[in-house]
């Protein structure tokens, strides 16, 4: 019994560490978003070169500005300097992309 206890608790917190969601926002290089520039349609073209250029590719959340780390870049590469809702999972400040819809 004190075996099932332990297990179950340890289901309850390692749960806790990845949520699964949606987010509307921006994606954009790290250089720019960092800065605080990042969140527009009008940063689409510089965002796409800073990626071309080698910077990663984040995500600038809608509601409340946060910028988050992309896990899988190439799911949403497509999209750099565009609004778009990402569904997928949350891990600390990293998201893991599984959809994308402009």
């Amino acid at each position: 019994m004190k075996r099932f206890f332990v297990l179950t608790a340890m289901m309850i917190m390692t749960a806790g560490l990845s949520l699964a969601g949606e987010w509307v926002g921006y994606l954009a290089d790290a250089k720019c978003a960092n800065a605080g520039k990042a969140a527009s349609e009008g940063h689409a073209q510089c965002a796409q070169n800073c990626v071309k250029g080698g910077e990663p590719i984040v995500f600038v959340s809608d509601s409340d500005k946060k910028v988050y780390k992309i896990a899988n870049q190439d799911a949403v590469e497509d999209h750099v300097g565009h609004k778009v809702t990402v569904s997928g999972k949350l891990e600390g400040s990293t998201i893991t992309v599984e959809d994308v819809t402009m």
